[in-house]
C-alpha cells in the first residue's frame, strides 16, 4: 500500500485507527501542519484523540472566546427590546435582522479602502448640501413597512438627509437614510443581496448600492413606493451615477482603484 498517496488524498476531519498513525507519523503531522485540517485517531474501534494544527495560547483563547460569543448571540431569535438590552450592554458589533441577531466581523484591508475612498467622494459631492454620509460603525433604526419592529443595521456607509430632526436625546440618529451602501464580504454577501435589499426598500430608503470587490462591480437600486424602480449594473471602467441625487457620479476605477 502507497501510504504517502493514501495520505494525500485525505480530507478534512478525516478518521485513522492508531496503527496507522504509528506506522506513518511523520505524513499525518504534514498533512496536519500543510493543510491545516484535523485528523481523528481511534482505537479499538472509538474515538481516542484528535491531531490539530497549533495554535498560541492567545490565539486558542480569542478563538474560544469567539466561539462562545458566537454560540450565546449569534443566529439568536430575540425581540427588538431584548437585542437593544443586549446591545447595550455589550461592546460587540452586531445587527438585527428579522428577528435576529447577526454578529459582525472585522473588514478586510479592500474592504476599508473602497470605503475610505467612497466616503471621500460623497463628502465632497455633499458640500453646502443639507445632507450628510456617515460610515460603519453607527446604528441605523430601518422600520419596515407593515412590520411591528425595526431592524437594526450598521450599514457600511449612508447618506442622510434628516439628521437634524431625527436625533434623540441620546445622540443617536433615528430616522432614514436616503441612499445606503454595502461592500460585499463572502461572510455577508447573502445577506446583503436578499435581507438587507429587502429591509431597505420596504422601509423607505431610496437608493442601495452594492459594491462587489471580487467582480469589480457595483449594483445600483432605486427604490420608488416600497418597490424596485430603477436597476443598472456598473463595472470598473463605467461611471457610477446616482439614482436618486441626479448629479452624483463616480468613476468606477476610482471605487476599485
Amino acid at each position: 500500500m502507497d501510504d504517502k498517496k493514501e495520505t494525500n488524498a485525505m480530507k478534512p476531519n478525516d478518521i485513522i485507527t492508531a496503527t496507522e498513525l504509528k506506522n506513518n507519523l511523520g505524513l499525518y503531522l504534514d498533512h496536519v501542519m500543510n493543510e491545516n485540517e484535523e485528523v481523528v485517531i481511534t482505537k479499538n474501534g472509538k474515538k481516542a484523540v484528535r491531531l490539530t494544527p497549533y495554535i498560541t495560547d492567545a490565539d486558542r483563547y480569542f478563538l474560544m472566546k469567539e466561539k462562545a460569543l458566537d454560540y450565546q448571540y449569534g443566529g439568536k431569535k430575540v425581540s427588538y427590546e431584548e437585542f437593544m438590552e443586549i446591545y447595550e450592554k455589550s461592546d460587540l458589533r452586531m445587527e438585527f435582522i428579522n428577528g435576529e441577531i447577526v454578529l459582525l466581523g472585522s473588514p478586510s484591508l479592500t474592504h476599508q479602502e473602497i470605503s475610505g475612498d467612497l466616503y471621500v467622494k460623497f463628502k465632497e459631492y455633499l458640500k453646502g448640501k443639507p445632507c450628510k454620509v456617515f460610515y460603519a460603525p453607527f446604528d441605523v433604526h430601518f422600520r419596515k413597512e407593515g412590520f411591528k419592529d425595526p431592524d437594526v443595521m450598521q450599514p457600511d456607509l449612508f447618506i442622510a438627509c434628516d439628521v437634524a430632526e431625527t436625533t434623540n436625546e441620546k445622540g443617536r440618529y433615528m430616522g432614514t437614510p436616503v441612499l445606503v451602501v454595502e461592500i460585499l464580504s463572502p461572510s455577508t454577501r447573502s445577506r446583503d443581496m436578499v435581507d438587507k435589499l429587502n429591509t431597505f426598500m420596504i422601509s423607505g430608503v431610496k437608493e442601495f448600492w452594492i459594491v462587489d470587490p471580487v467582480q469589480e462591480i457595483i449594483l445600483v437600486y432605486g427604490f420608488k413606493d416600497l418597490d424596485i424602480e430603477h436597476f443598472m449594473t456598473y463595472r470598473k471602467e463605467d461611471t457610477v451615477r446616482s439614482f436618486w441625487f441626479p448629479d452624483l457620479d463616480i468613476a468606477g476605477a476610482e471605487i476599485f482603484s
